[in-house]
Order: structure tokens, then sequence, then C-alpha cells
């Protein structure tokens, strides 16, 4: 279905090539928001990650941006539909455009689900390359241009794979970036980690900090740290 019913709003994803996803919702609800008012989520898609953060404090406001013009509309869409609208607006640009044109913007939190396929064989629609597929250079510049539009105390925090978190956790201090936190996430309490919820810093006097996150308890139940976390979106729980 088109339509993704949460509890405070409607996400429609049709024609959107990144569509909701377990990775996206975890980053929308569990990333930080002490202190954050100015938030820039890079690869929206279809907004979920910015109306999450957006129901989460009514005192931020999201610049949502995405390369993919279907992404941008739905985004603008699903915001526009939104108790939210407010503290939302799309752009429909990809992050080194969006920081070109705006070489000022400083933000308390930078997010991305980013594309995370490294030199996977390619598909041949052309919006799935986009959204699922990239390369070390995406994530280089990523970590580069992203460092000058944080504010002092501001964070990047990305959803990624875990060997993609790693690569990025020994690349970002070549570019005055700190891993400060790490989420690692397993799908059930007896398999390895999938992902990392991985926060990088300007400041430089924070040690790196892990917690482990697993979403289900047994096949198809819910662990109750998944239920905590998505309780106030989801309407199954």
């Amino acid at each position: 279905m088109s339509l993704f019913h949460f509890k405070q709003f409607v996400i429609d994803q049709e024609n959107c090539p990144m569509k909701i996803n377990t990775d996206g919702v975890l980053l929308g609800a569990s990333v930080g928001l002490k202190n954050v008012r100015k938030v820039l989520d890079i690869g929206t898609g279809t907004g979920v990650i910015a109306l999450m953060l957006a129901q989460r404090s009514h005192e931020i406001f999201v610049d949502a941006i995405d390369i993919d013009h279907f992404a941008f509309e739905k985004a603008s869409l699903n915001f526009n539909n939104s108790l939210f609208h407010e503290q939302l607006k799309a752009h429909h640009h990809g992050f080194i455009a969006f920081f070109e044109l705006n070489p000022q913007k400083k933000y308390d939190l930078i997010v991305s689900n980013p594309p995370y396929f490294l030199n996977a064989l390619k598909s041949p629609k052309l919006a799935n390359n986009i959204s699922k597929h990239t390369n070390e250079q995406f994530f280089i510049d990523l970590i580069s241009k992203t460092k000058n539009h944080l504010n002092p105390y501001g964070n990047l925090t990305l959803i990624v794979p875990v060997d993609i978190s790693l690569m990025l956790q020994n690349l970002a201090p070549s570019f005055g970036l700190k891993p400060v936190k790490c989420v690692k996430i397993k799908s059930y309490p007896d398999k390895a980690h999938i992902r990392h919820i991985i926060s990088f810093s300007n400041t430089n006097n924070r040690e790196l900090k892990f917690e482990d996150f697993c979403i289900y308890a047994s096949p198809g139940v819910y662990s109750l740290q998944y239920q905590a976390l998505l309780k106030n979106f989801f309407k199954i729980f």
C-alpha cells in the first residue's frame, strides 16, 4: 500500500524510490534532540525521519533535502499534509549543491539514512541506483562537507551497516569529526549486529559510547526495546 499510517501523521510513499524502512524509523525515533533547534535531513525520501523529529520536538525546524525529484515531491506532500508542516521544508538538492547554495547555514543536528551498497552491482532502475548505491567518495564528501555546517556542539548522525560505520569511524577524524556514540543494532538476541547508528561531533573531549539495541525478541515478536522506542509512532503498539 502507498499510504503508511503513523499515530500522528500519514506517509504517502507511492513512486518514492526509498520506501519507509526499519533503518529510517530507528534513526528518527532514537537520535538525540537535546539542545537541537536546526536540523538537516540528507536524503529525506518520503520525509519520515523529518516528520518523526518534528513530532518529537515542536522546537525544531528541519530542512529536508533529496536529489530525487519524486522523493522531493512526496516529502513536500507529506509535510504539507501533516500537523508539523510549519517545522518542515523540503528542498530538491543533493547535499553538496545545497551546501553550495547555503554556505552560511549551520545545524545542531544533521541526520541521514544514506545509500550504502558500496561498489555493488547497479540496479537497472536509475532511482534505485541513486537511493541505494554509492561509493567511498560519497562518504568522504558527506563527512567533509557536513563538518563545515555543524554548530560547535552539533552532531552528524547516520544509520549504516557495520562495515561502513567502521570505515567512517576511521575516516572522520581526518576531517575534524570524532565518533561520540554508537548504537549497535541486531535483529535477534543471538545474531550479529547488522547496523550502527553512529554519531560524530565537532568536539574532541567526548569519549565514544556504545549502546546495544535488538529489534526482535523472537521471530515475529518485537523486543520490548523496539516497542518502547516506537510506541509514540506505530499504531500496533
